[in-house]
């Protein structure tokens, strides 16, 4: 239990800084939903789904290589040979869709902001370097570090995103904070906010980045790709899952290229209301992958892995509640101004439900990275995007951004239920998977009772202390049955009595 002990703190720390960070990022989707109609919040949705696609292309699975092969070579030797690596690949790749940048905003429809496309390779060329840095952090055990200068980043971002959009552009004219808006740009402080952030990230990392020798063991370098090349598919794989759907929409919704872009806007700020379930998978995940390779040459090291997961999801079932029987209150986080956003509140519990097996997912996914078996876990993935892209091609035209919802809930179902098959045949974990079934289950189940009851009892007080009400049922029930495991675990145990 002390090696769960030291994760659930590192977790707390990179928690705290995923948390509070991503919360004031988050803050941003009222404020730009109340200054931006749904079609440009769509036009920012897609900007960014291509960082997110590009950020897996430039890294290539590196991290979780570094990860892997430092936990047994020389951390220095790592280290080198990945950031040399990662520093010639990036400028040739910076260079080529830089290059191409008019075609791809021709291609998003988007053809008068070029510049557009332009700024966001070069957030993904900061952000690519900034991950290796990173990663030594997190391998070193640092996540104090590594929390601060992510909290700054996002306090960078939001800082400049409030200055231009609301201070600057509602200054009065002829004033020194009005020259500084230019109503061209637009949207694009958004973007040039997010490049700020990530210029200062880079250099408050460079220490960590310039401790690295410029050299290549080729030999060693063709065993870190060797590992690393199916990460690239399972990362590309992950990304069509997450973000494909608003390119689908985009191109297959039956209306003009306004309201496709209106759709996306909707179905992505909703996606944004699973906030706290993504935030908690984020924050273990930053501190699960470099522990999980560690751990794995320890004793009884199987049996950690499950302990684990069963609490991640505990954890995962709160967030959900906390979510779903308050809709009517997180509803307000997209703002006022635009009511048309609340149309695509059902999606949330759908999407609630599918990050909870991706949690899931990530947790099983420790048995193919620790037994060298990448290409099997990027199988996995391509079956996952798969499914993804069959249910978006088929149900857009006819449900619109419904389709993505249920595309996503399929996908990582799938994905969860194979990985643990497989897990278990070739890396056998003994998951409590009956007891962790019922929790998700009854979580769901109480969703359902709290819609039913507030469906005949119409009253927004009643709404919320029924949700407190159950949330409170569900709290006690747990305790009941994991008193001594939860009594076991660092800051939560010494407020649990014995039974």
């Amino acid at each position: 239990m002390s090696n769960v002990k030291k994760l659930a703190g590192q977790t707390i720390w990179y928690g705290f800084s995923s948390i509070f960070g991503r919360f004031l990022n988050y803050l941003l989707t009222p404020l730009l939903a109340t200054i931006f109609a749904s079609a440009d919040y769509g036009k920012i949705t897609t900007l960014f789904a291509i960082a997110a696609f590009l950020n897996i292309l430039f890294t290539y699975g590196l991290e979780t290589a570094y990860f892997r092969f430092a936990a047994k070579e020389p951390e220095s030797k790592v280290y080198n040979t990945a950031v040399t690596s990662i520093l010639i690949s990036t400028t040739i790749l910076t260079v080529l869709f830089l290059f191409f940048s008019k075609a791809i905003a021709g291609f998003l429809e988007i053809p008068k902001q070029p510049e557009y496309v332009r700024w966001v390779m070069w957030i993904v060329a900061l952000d690519t370097l900034a991950v290796l840095p990173f990663s030594k952090l997190r391998f070193e055990g640092r996540p104090r570090k590594f929390a601060s200068i992510k909290v700054l980043n996002i306090l960078i971002n939001v800082g400049l995103v409030l200055f231009f959009l609301v201070v600057c552009k509602n200054a009065e004219k002829g004033t020194f904070f009005s020259v500084l808006y230019s109503p061209k740009i637009g949207l694009g402080y958004v973007i040039l906010a997010n490049l700020a952030a990530s210029a200062v990230t880079l250099i408050l990392l460079s220490k960590e980045l310039f401790s690295f020798r410029l050299t290549i063991d080729k030999t060693f370098w063709k065993e870190l790709m060797t590992y690393s090349w199916p990460l690239i598919i399972v990362g590309l794989g992950g990304m069509v899952n997450e973000l494909i759907d608003r390119f689908m929409i985009l191109k297959l919704f039956p209306g003009s290229t306004e309201e496709a872009y209106s759709q996306s806007g909707i179905y992505g700020a909703n996606y944004k209301l699973a906030v706290l379930i993504v935030l908690f998978i984020q924050a273990f995940r930053l501190g699960a992958e470099p522990f999980f390779f560690k751990q794995s040459t320890q004793e009884n090291a199987q049996r950690t892995y499950a302990r684990v997961m069963k609490f991640f999801v505990i954890a995962c079932c709160f967030c959900f509640l906390g979510v779903v029987l308050f809709l009517d209150i997180w509803k307000y986080f997209m703002g006022r101004s635009h009511p048309e956003y609340w149309t695509g509140l059902a999606v949330v519990p759908i999407l609630m439900l599918a990050k909870l097996f991706l949690g899931v997912y990530y947790n099983l996914s420790v048995w193919y990275k620790l037994t060298n078996q990448n290409l099997v876990g990027a199988w996995i993935t391509l079956g996952g995007a798969a499914i993804t892209v069959i249910i978006n091609f088929l149900l857009i035209p006819v449900i619109g951004y419904m389709a993505c919802a249920i595309a996503t809930i399929c996908c990582y179902g799938f994905m969860m239920i194979v990985s643990y098959r497989l897990g278990q045949k070739y890396y056998p974990v003994p998951y409590p998977w009956k007891k962790l079934t019922a929790y998700v289950v009854i979580c769901v189940l109480l969703f359902g009772l709290h819609k039913l009851a507030t469906y005949f009892i119409v009253s927004m007080w009643f709404s919320h202390l029924f949700g407190l009400a159950l949330i409170l049922a569900f709290g006690l029930f747990i305790l009941r049955i994991e008193r001594k495991e939860l009594q076991k675990l660092p800051f939560v145990g010494k407020f649990i009595s014995a039974p």
